[in-house]
């Protein structure tokens, strides 16, 4: 039975879906946007550091006041229809009626401490913070399975659609050459501030205002760390390898795609197959390229036999010169609006929409100026640092910062513009839940000669 079938019984049988969403900012109300056009679904609560803000957002995407002023969680589940909203996370996610929690908050720290309460109260997360993923996803994961609980990415999110791309390719037959998104890519876009970023990124300041965008959060796509972010999400869930110093983006339209993700030896740019990548939607002299993927994603798969290489030609598939390489993808992504996927997915078929089975890849927080002792930094799509892919092999001899727990943290040593820091470049509080998360996946999954080190 279809998903939407599903959820339509379980409206008719007065048995929703009952959702706890923390975090009701950009992401989070898109996805309330489509709420009540959904059924079988009910938002019991919203935990929000600014219940009044949540309450604005709601009223932004649609909603009847009236409906969000249910005075508590259990008058909420009482009435079916209304959501509470208020400022404890802990109550909304060790509440007994919540099915599934949906972390939205953009905060990599926090989603990891929601993440594992929501645990221990036998609740299903679907994790819109992709951040937190990135720098310990393979022990969020394993954690959820050991609780008896699914931990997913979320569909809407890139990542979580490149892993639909490639589990379709494999379950068709067809090895993986590569898969990734777009973006919107030069190398100077490294070094941009939550001052620059409005005018690179494309939009006016006053598009921004009225989308109620964080520049700081937009800076972390403009400058490389989120594609560097959801890359990871999709190598560490999909067993795909990354580049050995950071995403290439090499500059494709839609039609290149199957020219350029091949194997260098083969006329590509990839080290070997079945890796991620990003294409760039801009040529290095900052052409805009007609029919790009910036906003998409893409797997590129091959055709391993001549027989299927002449299907690849008789259905006019688009492949590269040698018919080898074809490349299916959908050329946009609708952010939250396609959150209730993996709330579908998760609550009734028990599956995950992209999940951490392994820890290939790293995001490694790198200078963006020369940091001196007693700089802070500030996370992602900030001043300080930006972050670059690295194999998790190549990071842990580093002993590579993750960028992930690069918020609010005092650098104790000079570090140089370009350089990748360590966790003896920074003074760590060492007290938080994803601290200790992040340290044990590094015991679970070191290397054997670090582990004797």
């Amino acid at each position: 039975m279809s998903l939407h079938a599903q959820l339509q019984r379980r409206q008719a049988e007065g048995k929703p879906i009952r959702i706890g969403l923390i975090g009701a900012g950009k992401f989070g109300s898109m996805y309330l946007a489509q709420i009540p056009r959904t059924p079988g679904v009910h938002l019991v609560g919203i935990a929000d550091l600014s219940p009044d803000g949540a309450r604005r957002n709601l009223a932004r995407v649609g909603w009847d006041d009236a409906r969000t002023r249910a005075p508590s969680l259990d008058a909420a589940v009482k009435d079916g229809r209304m959501t509470h909203i208020g400022e404890d996370w802990k109550a909304l996610v060790s509440h007994p009626a919540i099915d599934v929690v949906v972390e939205c908050t953009g905060h990599p720290i926090a989603a990891v401490e929601h993440c594992l309460a929501a645990y221990a109260h036998g609740k299903h997360v679907v994790n819109v913070t992709v951040e937190a993923d990135a720098f310990c996803g393979p022990l969020l994961a394993k954690k959820a399975a050991e609780a008896g609980v699914i931990y997913s990415l979320a569909f809407g999110d890139q990542p979580a659609l490149i892993c639909d791309l490639v589990d379709w390719a494999r379950t068709c037959g067809f090895p993986v050459a590569a898969a990734g998104r777009g973006h919107k890519w030069l190398p100077h876009f490294s070094e941009s501030t939550p001052e620059t970023v409005w005018g690179n990124y494309g939009l006016t300041p006053e598009q921004a205002e009225r989308g109620g965008l964080n520049p700081k959060m937009f800076n972390s796509f403009l400058d490389g760390s989120k594609p560097s972010i959801e890359s990871t999400a999709v190598a560490n869930a999909t067993g795909l390898t990354v580049p050995s110093n950071g995403l290439l983006y090499p500059p494709a339209s839609v039609e290149d795609i199957p020219f350029v993700t091949r194997p260098i030896a083969e006329g590509g740019v990839l080290e070997r197959k079945g890796m991620v990548e990003v294409i760039s939607s801009l040529e290095a002299n900052g052409r805009k390229i007609p029919y790009d993927i910036r906003m998409g994603v893409w797997v590129t798969v091959e055709g391993e036999t001549e027989y299927i290489r002449n299907c690849f030609e008789e259905y006019n598939a688009h492949t590269d010169p040698s018919g080898r390489y074809f490349t299916l993808y959908k050329r946009w992504h609708l952010i939250g609006l396609e959150v209730g996927m993996s709330v579908a997915s998760v609550a009734l078929r028990g599956e995950a929409t992209g999940v951490a089975t392994c820890w290939n890849a790293d995001v490694v927080a790198t200078a963006k100026k020369d940091l001196k002792p007693g700089d802070m930094l500030d996370g992602e799509g900030g001043y300080t640092v930006w972050g670059k892919l690295l194999p998790a092999e190549t990071s842990q001899r580093l002993g590579g910062l993750p960028l992930g727990l690069a918020h609010d943290v005092k650098v104790t040593r000079a570090v140089k513009k370009g350089q990748s820091l360590s966790w003896s470049d920074v003074a760590m509080d060492t007290t938080t839940a994803a601290y200790k998360v992040r340290r044990e996946m590094e015991s679970m999954f070191a290397l054997p000669q670090l582990k004797t080190a």
